[in-house]
This record gives C-alpha cells, sequence and structure tokens, in this order.
C-alpha cells in the first residue's frame, strides 16, 4: 500500500500494464528536446503530465517569440 505523499502508479489503459520511466526525443516547432517519460513498456504509449506540457511546450514557444 502506498503511503499518502507517494504518487500512485499510472497504468496503461490499453495493455494495462504500469508505466516506467523510459527516455524520450520530442521535436515541437523545430526545437528538440529529451526527457524521461512514463511510457508503457508493451506497446510504447507515453503519459504527458500537465507539468510537461506548460512547462516545455510553453519553454519553447517564448523562446519562439523572443527571435
Amino acid at each position: 500500500m502506498s503511503s499518502p505523499l507517494e504518487k500512485p502508479a499510472l497504468i496503461c489503459l490499453k495493455c494495462n500494464v504500469q508505466l516506467k520511466l523510459r527516455k524520450a526525443f520530442f521535436t515541437y516547432l523545430g526545437f528538440n528536446f529529451n526527457t524521461e517519460l512514463p511510457r508503457c513498456p508493451v506497446c510504447g504509449q507515453m503519459y504527458l503530465s500537465e507539468e510537461l506540457v506548460k512547462g516545455k511546450v510553453t519553454e519553447v514557444e517564448m523562446s519562439l517569440e523572443d527571435k
């Protein structure tokens, strides 16, 4: 049983297995970045957290606006 401070395990809805942290490579608006994401070890489906989307994507968009 997990403690109240631990995040619950993420489960792939397609494969019904626990997601594992894996490196992922992204290209967005011509910018490339790597990060570790929870991914399904069976089908490769990735979980993109709101934090990642709002953080990295916004960072890329802001750097484009500065140019």
